[in-house]
């Protein structure tokens, strides 16, 4: 299929917010957890080193055991999983807010559906484009 390079960061964009719910969610599933620290992705930095670089950033292996990178699409970005370990919000030493992560997890719900709607408007009009050539 026919990509662009917006295609791909918009692609890159959907596997970070991906992610990113995925954090949401094991933080909103661990609120009474004793001792759990909430964890998020380093989104905005991994996503401005893409948009400034202009180049495909590259996944490197950090230990021995983990697995290779070879099945990776072109677009993929890496990110950094961060804890947040200097507050606490429970007696329990627990510090994930239920209000702050439901509320990211709407932000990134309404982010992720308009990057769904971009990207599947890039593949319409590509689609609609490759008919009208026949």
């Amino acid at each position: 299929m026919i990509e662009s390079r917006t295609s791909k960061l918009n692609e890159s964009l959907l596997d970070i917010q991906s992610a990113q719910n995925k954090v949401i969610a094991n933080n909103i599933a661990n609120v009474d957890t004793p001792h759990y620290k909430s964890k998020s992705i380093d989104f905005q930095e991994e996503l401005r080193r893409k948009l400034e670089g202009g180049k495909e950033l590259a996944m490197k292996r950090t230990h021995a055991k983990h697995l290779p990178m070879n099945g990776a699409s072109a677009s993929a970005v890496p990110f950094r999983i961060i804890e947040t370990k200097n507050t606490v919000i429970n007696n329990n030493n627990n510090n994930v807010d239920i209000d702050y992560e439901m509320s990211n997890l709407a932000k990134n719900q309404l982010l992720y559906n308009v990057t769904v709607d971009r990207v599947s408007g890039h593949y319409s009009k590509m689609k609609k484009l490759l008919q009208d050539l026949r």
